[in-house]
Formats: C-alpha cells, structure tokens, sequence
C-alpha cells in the first residue's frame, strides 16, 4: 500500500510541475478556416492574450478545407501534449457530424479547453415586410402558410438550421431558399425577392443601421452587445426557450493532460476580462465569453443533441 500511495503522489507531482512548467515552447492553434472569418479573428485575438500571459508564442495555423473538417481532423490526430489546438466552432464540431459523415467523432476526439466567443443572430426582413414586431410577424406567416420564402448561406448552415428551429417553434411554413454564402442570401431580401432569414448579427447588423434591413429580434436570450435595441427572440415573438446561435472555442485532442487543459482555460477566463478584447469583439458582432472545460464539455453535448434534433425534425440533407 505504502508504494501504491508514493506511486500515486509522484505521479500527481509530476502532472503539477507538468501544468506549472506548460508551455515550454511555441503553441500551434489550427484555425480550420481562411484568415479573416470570424473564428480565425477571434481565435488570433485570444491566442496574443495567452501568449502574454505564458510567454511562449501561440502561433495560428489556417488549414481551410471541407466546411473546417480538414483542419479538425488535423487536430484530431496530433499529439494530446498541449501543444497543438484548435479553434473549434459549431459548423464542423456541431453542426458537420449530424449532417454527413466526419473523419472525426466531435465529442470523442477533442478535448474542451474554453469558449471564446459566442455569435448571435438576428431575425431581419426588408424594410416594408408588413410587421413591425416579431409577433406580427409570425402571425403573417401563419396566416399565409408557404407563401413566404427564407434564405440562408446553404443547406445544413447554421443559419438554416437556426431559421428552421425558429420556424418550427413559430409554428409557421415557409420555404428554404439555399444560397453559396451570406451575402447573396441577404442581398435577396434587400431586393425583395426572398423575406426573410435569421443570420449572424456580424453580417446584418451593418444593414440594419443602413435601414436596407429591419432586425425583429435576436437568437439569444439576451440582448446583443452589437445589437441593443433589438430585443431576444425569446422575449419579442413568445417563444420561451429559444437562446441559440453559432459558437466559437478552443480545443485539444482528446487525452491532453487536464491540468494543461486548467490551465488554459484559466488564462482565457481572464483575458475576456480585457477592455481591448471586449471592444474588438464588438466591432465584430461576437459576445465575449469563457467556461471551464467541464462546462464547455457538457455545452457541446447540449449543442450536439439540438442540431440533430433539428436536422431531424426538418429533414435536412447534405447532398
């Protein structure tokens, strides 16, 4: 029993002096996107943070490729040392695995460090759609079943899997008209031609103040930082329990020591403290946010078992 409990103890020394001496040479974080996206900004944002605060550069690394999946598989498959991370966001860690087959398994193969950003999206129409509010407009729509039609940035986007779960829960009937990305999709009911759709507040929100789109309501249960006079979905059409919206985070391979992953997450918590991040984040349209790991692995959970639910209930297919 006495060697068990030294065994024991030196091993928890060992992964004590691992955590305090971590990192000790340059970190890779994967960006599974083109440099200037959302994800890739903010993940750069935050990796400057950490490595003011550890000291060892935290290099971003864009592998863009097959809706993000390249870049996560890559992550997927690298040493679980700390060394290598990813930046994770809904489309291929929530969204991907429950619309077509994935080289990797979201909640198996990655280790949740911390979320850094969450992405609301607002509900708009073109400015003379005959509702003034949220609840008007949904009681339009009812009362003109499949006359309407929505846009979004393509079949199994976020943006299509949001405006479905809000129709859904509005108990409406609309058509899904997909487009190749967000700004045609928008531009379409800026001419009038499509009615509405519930996109990201990054890319509505200059609109909206322009006045060629009129915002109802946002996805989240609050209000938006970006977005402040236009009220929660939630709250403005009655739809208690609708809070959701695209995420972005940071993660590991699956089997990274826990307290590197601690670690990390504690560095990340403080620097969504800082004013300069927190006015960046603005501009961007995203809301600062942190967890632990533990909560970001139980969030991602959450998030995984909502999006099949809804690619279900909608039948959504990927072709």
């Amino acid at each position: 029993m006495k060697r068990i409990s030294c065994l024991i103890a030196c091993l928890l020394c060992a992964e004590i002096a691992c955590a305090q001496s971590y990192p000790a040479r340059a970190v890779k974080v994967v960006v599974p996107w083109p440099p200037g996206q959302a994800t890739d900004i903010s993940a750069r944002i935050v990796a400057q943070k950490l490595q003011e605060a550890l000291g060892q550069p935290f290099v971003i690394d864009n592998r863009p490729g097959a809706g993000g999946s390249i870049g996560s598989d890559a992550v997927a498959k690298s040493p679980p040392d700390g060394y290598t991370l990813l930046a994770s966001s809904s489309g291929p860690i929530s969204i991907m695995p429950n619309v077509q087959k994935t080289p990797y398994d979201p909640l198996k193969d990655f280790a949740a460090v911390s979320l850094i950003a969450a992405a609301p999206f607002a509900l708009v129409t073109h400015p003379s759609f005959p509702a003034s509010n949220a609840r008007e407009f949904i009681a339009h729509l009812r009362a003109n079943p499949d006359k309407y039609a929505f846009s979004s940035s393509g079949t199994g986007a976020t943006a299509h899997l949001i405006t479905e779960l809000f129709n859904s829960m509005a108990e409406i009937k609309a058509r899904h008209v997909p487009y190749k990305g967000t700004a045609p999709a928008l531009t379409d009911i800026m001419n009038g031609q499509i009615a509405y759709t519930i996109e990201t507040v990054a890319a509505t929100v200059g609109h909206v103040k322009s006045g060629r789109l009129k915002a109802l309501g946002v996805s989240f249960a609050r209000r938006s930082a970006a977005m402040p006079d236009v009220p929660p979905l939630a709250e403005a059409a009655n739809l208690p329990g609708f809070d959701v919206g695209a995420w972005i985070g940071y993660s590991a391979p699956a089997g990274t020591p826990r307290e590197v992953l601690a670690r990390l997450s504690g560095e990340i918590q403080k620097a969504m403290q800082a004013q300069d991040l927190r006015e960046r984040y603005l501009a961007l349209g995203l809301d600062p946010v942190a967890n632990t790991p533990d909560e970001m692995t139980a969030f991602l959970r959450d998030e995984q078992a909502r999006y099949g639910e809804i690619v279900r209930k909608a039948n959504v297919k990927v072709e």
